[in-house]
């Protein structure tokens, strides 16, 4: 039996370049929490919130986020998850664009786009990987572990640095910004303003307890699976279930109050994307990482069904997910990310699935097949029924589904809405005053300033277009407000970390570096006050 184990594990590692070959240049992240209304578009062109071609959809946690989606929050908050380890974390009436998520010779290049709100980032960039968040009209780099929070509004934006050093590019001049110092510029003001970062708010109280939940989780989780690359979703697996050793499989993993009826793929649903096919999103907090890498066992003495991570992650003599396979060898990627750990099966017309063995071989009859059937529901909330096959009658493995063989449970939804909010500054820092959607206050582009529009209400209504303060004439002219320069431009090229220099209230330091390749740009998208028309990373 061990000789037969240890045949199918060398064949499983021989099919490990080819397939991270397919996807060398493809990068999935994840939307790993949500709090209340969150949405998103697969697709913007220019500025999303001016976009109305743009298919909005509700968001759900463990939503595979591609380059080019852009997610936005109402009264809510999110975070994300990308797989080298870095998270992002969206306040309330929020819009982050996933502009460039590219990968370079295995190194990662990240670009987002604050079109409006407050986020807050924490990154610790391996190797060549690159990371910057374009917010305003600077553009904020980060080359070694930090944590920072930028602020986008009507008037300006501003940049507090937590932890660590971080390098702002605006009007192609290098700025380097520390822990506890803030970096701000005014709509229609040429130079920037140093000061002290602001205190914490509640936003940024949350922030810090997820950061140091997911930092104390990873650490945890990592004892089991023994691996020196950042593996998304596992803290989710210590926190919602337990690992436990299984004799010959080595370590596994089972979700916390799962009986022996239990089985995977039981909540969630099926979500159709372009480059994948159908990619199964989980309900469950814990539903990445079992649903994306490795496979799934099962055993009636280790209480049935159970998650095995990658085998590349622990290995030797005897197991899946064990740490007793030998000789040790290194395959040239940490993780595979798949669309689902779901082999796809047919008999007649209907359509099952059965959790992936971590050795199936694609085409092949996949080995826990002989566990049952279940059926692949659009989605469900109870455990997922178990098929059998007719009499005589045989499952027939399936490459890929029809668009139509499935159901996702996806709605549809409104674009999110500007938001009139000011930065204010005080001995505190730089700070953000909310005004509502709903406030008769709104920014005057023209004048850099905020303006009561109940005064020229009624001269607005007469002659909307000859009025220069009222907020009518604010939504129409959006060319005169391109004019003053209130735009969010592309973000930057891809730099290394050496060569070039940047200053920091006059003081010169050392940075910035040659460019790297990167994906086209699109059109730049107005400021928030101007409405358009138009390898692996380090653990925690």
């Amino acid at each position: 039996m061990l000789s037969l184990l240890s045949l199918l594990f060398c064949l499983f590692l021989l099919a490990v370049p080819s397939a991270v070959a397919d996807s060398s240049h493809v990068r999935v992240i994840r939307l790993s929490l949500v709090n209340g209304d969150v949405r998103f578009t697969r697709e913007a062109h220019g500025d999303p919130l001016a976009d109305a071609k743009a298919v909005w959809e509700t968001a759900q946690a463990n939503l595979p986020i591609r380059q080019g989606y852009v997610v936005a929050t109402d009264s809510g908050r999110a975070e994300v998850e990308f797989e080298n380890g870095a998270l992002a974390f969206l306040d309330q009436n929020t819009v982050l664009d996933f502009y460039d998520l590219s990968l370079h010779d295995g190194a990662r290049t990240t670009r987002l786009v604050l079109r409006q709100g407050s986020a807050s980032f924490y990154v610790n960039p391996a190797g060549e990987d690159y990371f910057s968040v374009t917010g305003g009209d600077f553009t904020v780099e980060a080359s070694s572990r930090a944590s920072f929070r930028i602020n986008n509004f009507d008037d300006g934006s501003n940049l507090d640095v937590s932890t660590g050093r971080v390098s702002v590019v605006r009007n192609e001049e290098n700025f380097g910004v520390s822990k506890g110092q803030s970096f701000s510029v005014k709509v229609g003001e040429d130079k920037p303003v140093f000061g002290r970062a602001a205190s914490n708010d509640d936003f940024d109280h949350w922030v810090s307890g997820r950061i140091d939940t997911v930092s104390n989780a990873t650490t945890a989780s990592a004892q089991y699976t023994a691996s020196p690359y950042y593996a998304p979703g596992f803290a989710d697996l210590y926190t919602y279930g337990s690992w436990f050793d299984c004799g010959g499989y080595g370590y596994g993993w089972r979700p916390f109050g799962a009986s022996f009826g239990w089985s995977p793929f039981s909540m969630g649903q099926w979500l159709l994307d372009p480059s994948f096919g159908w990619t199964f999103a989980s309900f469950e907090p814990w539903g990445w990482a079992p649903y994306h890498y490795g496979g799934w066992l099962f055993d009636s003495g280790c209480g049935g069904w159970f998650y095995s991570p990658p085998p590349f992650f622990n290995y030797g003599v005897g197991g899946f997910g064990g740490r007793r396979f030998s000789p040790r060898v290194h395959p040239p990627h940490p993780l595979v990310y798949r669309a689902s750990t779901a082999v796809f099966v047919r008999q007649n017309d209907q359509l099952g699935i059965v959790p992936m063995h971590p050795l199936d071989k694609p085409g092949a009859t996949p080995l826990n097949l002989g566990h049952g059937v279940f059926a692949a529901q659009g989605h469900t909330l109870a455990n997922a029924p178990l098929l059998t096959a007719a009499s005589g009658a045989k499952w027939e493995t399936v490459k890929s589904p029809t668009h139509d063989s499935l159901t996702t449970g996806l709605a549809p939804t409104t674009a999110p809405e500007r938001i009139s909010r000011s930065l204010i500054e005080g001995n505190g820092g730089t700070r953000v005053v909310s005004l509502g959607q709903n406030s008769s206050i709104a920014y005057d582009p023209r004048e850099h300033r905020f303006v009561n529009t109940n005064s020229t209400r009624s001269e607005a209504q007469k002659n909307p277009e000859a009025s220069s303060t009222g907020r009518v004439a604010v939504e129409k002219n959006a060319a005169g407000a391109e004019k003053t320069g209130a735009t969010i431009p592309n973000p930057p090229a891809p730099r290394s970390s050496g060569g070039a220099s940047y200053r920091a209230g006059g003081t010169e330091f050392s940075g910035g570096g040659s460019s790297r390749g990167s994906s086209a740009a699109p059109a730049p998208a107005p400021h928030a006050s101007a409405p358009s028309g138009g390898g692996g990373g380090k653990p925690h």
